[in-house]
C-alpha cells in the first residue's frame, strides 16, 4: 500500500498550534507504520461526495482527513472537527478527464432560487467588466487543467472574482488562468490519461509518496516550507536537467530560485556519490540560511549532506588560499582607506573626490586586477558612467600605483588579489576542489569571484549553476560574464510562478522595477507573465508628519496583525541603514512587542520581531513586513548621492536604491506596511496608482 501526503495537509498542519501539530504528527506516524492498527479510530464520512474520505481522531477536537482505498492511503487535511468535516464534504479526489493528473477538486453546490419579477423604470445599464475566459471553449479550459465542475464558474469570472476562484482551483489551472488574465499564453498541460494519475508532473507537485518514517518526519517537521516536499514541474525539470555548460535560473522575488538551487545541489550529490559539491552565495548570512534549508531537505541523508559544503564565497576563498598557497593577510577596510588617502595627498593636482577615487579603485582597478597603465587606459569601465579622458586616467593611475606600493610594503592582500591568485592556481592546472558549484543570489557575485568560479568549473557539463534576479542587484556594478568565461546563453530559464508573495504585494512591488532588465551580455530578465498563486490584503502605504506619528501608526498596525494571529517571529521590520534602527525599535515597542536586531552574527529568535537593514533582508521571508523610514534623503541615501563626483553616476545609485526597496518589500508573504515621514522618498510615488489585475497587465 502506498502512503502519500498532500500539500493541503502540510498547509493545514502549519495553521495548528504547536501542541496540536505534535498530536497530528504522532497520528500520521501511526498511520504510516500500521494503517490497520486497532488504536486508530477511523470514521466514515457519510456526507462526503467522495466515498473514500475518512476521518481519523487525533485528539478531543482535532481530526485528520484521509483518502483511503485498497491500494493507497493519502493524508489530505487536518483541523478542528467541524472544519475538517466541512473541508472533506466539499471536495473529491479524481483524475482530470483530459490531462490525467490527480486533483483535489472543490465541489460547487448548485442552488436554485425563485425570482419574483419586479418591473422598474429603465436605468442606465452598468458597464460590464471583462470576462477574459468567456471566449475559451471547454476543451481549451480542460487543457489548462481546469476541473470539469469549475468550467461554468471560470468562464463567468471577471477581474473582481478571478483571484477568489483561482484559490479554489488546482495550482496548474490557477496559474494558467492568471497568466491569461495578465496577457500571457500558458503552456498546455502534459496528457497522460490511462497512466497512474499520481505520476503526472502536475500531481507530483501536490502529492508525494512517503517511503519511510524518516521521510515523513522530514516532510512534517517544517510544514510551512512545502518546498521541502513539493516542487513545481518547471522547478523539478531545472533541478534534474543536464546542462552542457554554465546554466542559470532567473525569476522575480518569491519564484523559488533559491529552492531550485538547494534541490539542484542535493540532486547532484545523489547522482554522483563520489563528487564534492559547493552551495554558495556572496554573503555569510545568506550562506547560513542556505545551510539551514539544505539541512531540512537532506537531514535524513547524512552521506548526501556531508558532501555538500555551504559557505560564502569569501569564506571558501580564504580556506582554499590557505590550503593551496599559504596564510592570508587581508588588508582591512580602514587600512585600505588610509593607503588611498595618503596616495591622493601626494597628488595636489587631483580634481576627484576621495570617494570617487575609492570607488574607482574598488570597482575597476582592484576588481579587474589591472596591473599596468596600458590595462587601465584601455579597460571598459562598465557600470561607471563618468567618462575619463586619457589625461585624467593617467593622473588617477599614478595614485593607484602609490596604493599598490603601500599594500606591497605591508604584505597585505585585498580580497580581489586573493581571488586572483586562486584563479591563477586553478587555471594553471591545480585540481578543482569541487565537481559541481551551485551559486545563489548570483546577480551580486563580483568580478573576482566569477573569475574563480569559471576557473574551477573549467567548462565542464553541470559544473556551474547560478540562481539570481537582475532586479535584485544591490551590491555589484554590471559586467560581462561572457568575457570571464561564463556564457549562459541558451542555458537560462525564468521562473514565473510566485509562491511566497501575495498577488497584491507582488503587483505593488513590481511597480518599482522595469518590466525587463538586461545584463551586459544581452540576457534579459522579464517580469511580465509572473503570477502569484494566492490572494491577500492590499499593502498599506502611508506618509506621516513626523517620526513619532509614524512610530505610533506602525506600532498600532503591528498590534493588529498580532491580534489577527501573526506571531512576533513572523514579522520583519526593515530600514535603509543602521541610523534608522532606533526608530524601528521604538515602533515595535509601541506595538507592545520585543525586537531583535539582525546582523551578520545575529539571527532571528522566537517571540521577537526581527529588525534589519534592507541589505540584510536578502534571503529572509516573513508573513508580515514593515518597511519604514522611507523618507526623502534616507531613500535614496543622501550620503551615497553626495559621494558621486559626476551626475552621470547618479543613475546607478538610484537604480540600486530602488532595488533595495523592492527587495525589502518582497520579503512579505501576506501583509506589507510601507511608510515614511514627509517629504517621503520619491520611490513611494510608484505605489500610488491603484489598478486592477487586467488593467495593470495591459
Amino acid at each position: 500500500m502506498d502512503f502519500r501526503i498532500a500539500d493541503s495537509f502540510t498547509s493545514s498542519l502549519s495553521r495548528l498550534t504547536a501542541d496540536e501539530q505534535k498530536a497530528a504528527k504522532t497520528t500520521a506516524f501511526d498511520l504510516q507504520i500500521n494503517p490497520a492498527h486497532p488504536g486508530l479510530k477511523f470514521h466514515k464520512l457519510d456526507k462526503a461526495k467522495d466515498p473514500n474520505f475518512w476521518s481519523v481522531r487525533v485528539s478531543g477536537d482535532i481530526r485528520l482527513i484521509v483518502h483511503k482505498t485498497a491500494k493507497d492511503i493519502l493524508l489530505c487535511y487536518v483541523d478542528h472537527h467541524d472544519k475538517a468535516y466541512s473541508w472533506a464534504e466539499r471536495r473529491k479526489l479524481e483524475a482530470h478527464p483530459k490531462t490525467g493528473a490527480a486533483q483535489m477538486v472543490v465541489i460547487h453546490e448548485r442552488h436554485q432560487e425563485v425570482v419574483r419579477q419586479i418591473f422598474k423604470e429603465p436605468t442606465q445599464p452598468e458597464l460590464k467588466k471583462p470576462t477574459p475566459f468567456a471566449r475559451l471553449s471547454d476543451d481549451e479550459l480542460l487543457g489548462y487543467g481546469v476541473p470539469k465542475e469549475s468550467l461554468a464558474e471560470v468562464r463567468a469570472a471577471d477581474e473582481d472574482s478571478i483571484l477568489d476562484i483561482a484559490t479554489q482551483l488546482p495550482a496548474e489551472a490557477a496559474e494558467a488562468l492568471l497568466t491569461i488574465a495578465t496577457g500571457g499564453t500558458p503552456q498546455p498541460r502534459e496528457v497522460t490519461v490511462g497512466a497512474d494519475p499520481f505520476e503526472h508532473p502536475d500531481a507530483q507537485r501536490r502529492f508525494r509518496v512517503i517511503t519511510d518514517i524518516d521521510e515523513l518526519e522530514r516532510a512534517l517537521e517544517y510544514p510551512w516550507e512545502q518546498w521541502t516536499t513539493f516542487l513545481h514541474p518547471v522547478q523539478r525539470s531545472l533541478v534534474q536537467k543536464e546542462f552542457g555548460g554554465p546554466a542559470r535560473v532567473a525569476g522575480s522575488a518569491g519564484t523559488g530560485k533559491t529552492i531550485v538551487a538547494i534541490h539542484r545541489a542535493a540532486v547532484l550529490a545523489r547522482r554522483n556519490p563520489d563528487a564534492r559539491i559547493l552551495l554558495t552565495t556572496f554573503s555569510s548570512t545568506l550562506a547560513s540560511s542556505l545551510a539551514i534549508k539544505l539541512g531540512r531537505l537532506v537531514g535524513s541523508e547524512p552521506r548526501v549532506r556531508e558532501r555538500i559544503d555551504v559557505e560564502s564565497l569569501d569564506a571558501v576563498a580564504s580556506r582554499l588560499y590557505q590550503r593551496t598557497i599559504g596564510p592570508v593577510r587581508n588588508v582591512s577596510h580602514d587600512q585600505l582607506g588610509r593607503a588611498i588617502d595618503e596616495a591622493i595627498s601626494r597628488h595636489p593636482d587631483n580634481s576627484f573626490s576621495a570617494a570617487f577615487v575609492r570607488s574607482e579603485w574598488n570597482d575597476v582597478v582592484d576588481a579587474w586586477q589591472l596591473r599596468t597603465w596600458d590595462e587601465y587606459r584601455d579597460v571598459e569601465r562598465l557600470g561607471r558612467k563618468t567618462r575619463l579622458p586619457e589625461k585624467q586616467r593617467r593622473m588617477l593611475w599614478s595614485i593607484f600605483v602609490g596604493v599598490r606600493s603601500q599594500l606591497a610594503d605591508s604584505e597585505s592582500l585585498t580580497r580581489a588579489e586573493v581571488y586572483a591568485r586562486l584563479t591563477a592556481h586553478y587555471t594553471e592546472g591545480g585540481k578543482p576542489p569541487y565537481d559541481f558549484i551551485v551559486v545563489d543570489e548570483a546577480q551580486d557575485v563580483s568580478v573576482p569571484q566569477l573569475r574563480l568560479l569559471a576557473a574551477m568549473g573549467r567548462g565542464r557539463s553541470n559544473a556551474l549553476f547560478f540562481a539570481g534576479d537582475l532586479g535584485q542587484r544591490i551590491f555589484q556594478l554590471p559586467f560581462s560574464w561572457k568575457s570571464l568565461g561564463v556564457d549562459i546563453r541558451g542555458r537560462s530559464a525564468t521562473l514565473r510562478v510566485n509562491y511566497r508573495t501575495s498577488h497584491q504585494i507582488r503587483m505593488k512591488a513590481d511597480r518599482l522595477l522595469d518590466s525587463e532588465t538586461s545584463d551586459v551580455d544581452g540576457n534579459v530578465d522579464t517580469r511580465t507573465g509572473t503570477v502569484s498563486v494566492f490572494n491577500g490584503p492590499q499593502p498599506v502605504v502611508n506618509e506621516f508628519n513626523d517620526e513619532q506619528q509614524e512610530i505610533q501608526a506602525v506600532g498600532e498596525w503591528l498590534s493588529q496583525v498580532v491580534r489577527d494571529g501573526v506571531k512576533p517571529d513572523e514579522i520583519g521590520v526593515f530600514i535603509r541603514s543602521e541610523a534608522q534602527i532606533p526608530r524601528a525599535e521604538a515602533a515595535v515597542r509601541a506595538g507592545g512587542l520585543s525586537a531583535i536586531v539582525l546582523r551578520e552574527d545575529v539571527k532571528s529568535s522566537r517571540n521577537h520581531v526581527s529588525i534589519a537593514t534592507m541589505h540584510l533582508s536578502k534571503g529572509l521571508e516573513f508573513r508580515t513586513a514593515v518597511v519604514m523610514a522611507c523618507d526623502d534623503e534616507v531613500l535614496p541615501l543622501q550620503e551615497r548621492i553626495e559621494s558621486i563626483a559626476d551626475d552621470a553616476d547618479l543613475e546607478e545609485v538610484y537604480e540600486t536604491e530602488r532595488h533595495l526597496l523592492y527587495v525589502a518589500c518582497t520579503r512579505a508573504r501576506d501583509w506589507l506596511f510601507v511608510s515614511g515621514v514627509k517629504p517621503v522618498s520619491e520611490f513611494l510615488d510608484d505605489f500610488r496608482s491603484e489598478v486592477g489585475l487586467l488593467r495593470d497587465a495591459s
